[in-house]
């Protein structure tokens, strides 16, 4: 590649990224404020089966290039999850460095609900505003699954996480860490405000008609 297609190359990102910080940051803010009926519903809910817990759940994730940040969800598992996880580990159904149950004890029955159908992550549309992670990207993971990963895996860290993205909608927990990964880098080479709107459009969907989500 000359010199000036690299120059056209790094321009054409920075103006891409740009305008995915711009146009997300407003589509986030619409969307808490459109759905916050729905919100408000789940919060109700979840205080309802469990009044001692907290609505919102926090916790530590990395971002791009090793940052880490505090993301939102609703919470959908018990106050104790944490504390719980350690001895779940060896029922891990998914390979590679991450971990999922389908039938994990530490869900609440609200919380299966919202997991289904994706709505616990609407929070995460408030991390959007806040810059740490976009609509569309990569998911974010812990700080233990990073601590685990290899030099390739880790170049999915080389640009902000997303609240949804190309392995969310195709297959999710159908797919293997390893599939996830290979999703994530080439969403990475392939990254326009086009795919971008193709992947939200598809997020719906799956949102609407859950079929491997828990």
């Amino acid at each position: 590649m000359s010199n000036r297609e690299t120059v056209l190359e790094i321009t054409k990102n920075k103006g891409y990224v740009t305008l995915k910080r711009l146009i997300g940051a407003m589509l986030s803010i619409l969307g808490l404020i459109i759905l916050s009926p729905i919100l408000l519903i789940v919060s109700i809910a979840i205080k309802i089966e469990d009044p001692k817990s907290s609505i919102f759940f926090k916790q530590i994730r990395v971002g791009k290039d090793e940052r880490e940040f505090e993301i939102y969800k609703f919470r959908t598992m018990r106050n104790d999850a944490e504390s719980l996880l350690e001895e779940l580990l060896k029922y891990n159904e998914i390979e590679g460095a991450m971990f999922k149950m389908k039938d994990d004890p530490r869900i609440t029955k609200i919380g299966k609900f919202l997991r289904k159908t994706s709505i616990d992550e609407l929070p995460q549309l408030w991390n959007v505003v806040k810059g740490d992670m976009a609509i569309v990207g990569p998911r974010p993971p812990l700080p233990r699954e990073v601590g685990e990963y290899s030099s390739y895996d880790k170049k999915r860290l080389t640009v902000i996480p997303g609240c949804t993205g190309l392995w969310q909608v195709s297959g999710r927990n159908e797919l293997d860490f390893h599939q996830m990964v290979e999703l994530d880098l080439q969403y990475i080479r392939e990254a326009s405000l086009m795919l971008d709107f193709k992947i939200m459009v598809k997020t719906v969907g799956v949102m609407v008609a859950p079929k491997n989500a828990y």
